[in-house]
């Protein structure tokens, strides 16, 4: 079996023959090489002919994929909860500032 899918910046893929995962985080276009980053945290590369070559298929992020990088900040992984909310200052209040314009 060969990979018969594309490598895509951000996506994960699974390495079947070996039981590796990584993620596609640069492909150089100029030198047809794909820059990888296994689970574990390891930086790898690929060019065309092997990854076409190889057993690599398309898989879903894995829940405990930021192990590898220690120490990560929610905001690092676009975790952020959006719906924060604060009180208005009361007197420099303007209701022209809270209504959809």
């Amino acid at each position: 079996m060969t990979t018969i899918t594309d490598p895509t910046i951000g996506n994960w893929y699974k390495d079947v023959e070996n039981d590796l995962t990584f993620k596609v985080v640069a492909i150089d276009e100029s030198d047809d090489s794909i820059e990888v980053q296994y689970i574990n945290g390891d930086i790898s590369e690929y060019d065309k002919d092997t990854w076409y070559n190889s057993t690599f298929d398309y898989v879903e992020a894995p829940e405990d994929w930021s192990a590898a990088y220690g120490d990560v900040e929610a905001d690092d992984l676009g975790y952020s909860d959006p719906d924060v909310h604060t009180k208005p200052d009361q007197e420099n209040m303007n209701i022209s500032d809270i209504l959809d314009k």
